[in-house]
């Protein structure tokens, strides 16, 4: 919101015609963005995480559970202790290296952008150390999405249908039209084929429907 603030005051911008994208975790934070800052006439969700669902329930909800819940909330409160004691916070890995023969295919997929030149920075987080192990503790209490089906303005949500991560899209899709009286502008678009990462640069395939975000964004900006 503090970008859209920055772009609305600019003399170069016309603070009608803003829009947004988001991709992997950032998607969810978008969306919740959409939900909360009218000012944004156009969204674009892609590859998306819910990163408060994946952090409460784990993947595909396997920990969804009170004890689960309970034994992450007691590790993480330890952690805390242990990272302030150290006097730096412990990093919780990034992608898997080397990568192991029997990896499932969305880490082999993690593992083909964030270590090869395709998605590789030395002060990448994913690429390297990963990111602080306490660092998403607060998304186990809140549902980010809670009120996205109240989003008045135009919202696309797209993923691939080959993405592990495609349960995230296609729920938040159907939450964000439930009761919305303003499901007109709203779209969700599957793509055939597509891996979770094949969003975020076009992967070996061109996955990414450029002509469709040029559209989107035409006729809603």
């Amino acid at each position: 919101m503090a970008a859209v603030d920055f772009l609305s005051l600019h003399e170069r911008v016309d603070a009608n015609r803003i829009g947004i994208c988001g991709i992997c975790g950032w998607g969810g934070m978008a969306l919740n963005t959409a939900a909360l800052d009218t000012r944004i006439k156009a969204t674009v969700v892609s590859t998306m995480y819910d990163m408060t669902r994946i952090n409460a329930n784990g993947y595909f909800d396997s920990e969804d559970s009170e004890e689960a819940r309970h034994a992450k909330r007691e590790a993480l409160c330890a952690q805390r202790l242990a990272d302030l004691r150290a006097g730096e916070y412990a990093l919780g890995g990034g992608v898997v290296d080397p990568l192991p023969a029997d990896a499932p295919d969305f880490v082999a997929g993690y593992y083909d952008y964030y270590k090869t030149p395709r998605g590789y920075h030395a002060r990448s987080l994913n690429s390297n150390g990963g990111w602080n192990v306490i660092g998403c503790q607060s998304f186990m209490n809140q549902p980010i999405l809670r009120y996205s089906n109240e989003i008045r303005s135009a919202v696309l949500v797209m993923h691939g249908d080959a993405a592990h991560s495609c349960y995230f899209g296609r729920d938040a899709y159907a939450h964000m039209i439930e009761g919305n009286a303003y499901t007109d502008n709203k779209e969700l678009l599957i793509i055939p084929g597509a891996t979770h990462t094949d969003l975020y640069d076009g992967g070996a395939n061109g996955a990414i429907p450029w002509d469709k975000l040029e559209s989107f964004y035409q006729q809603y900006l």
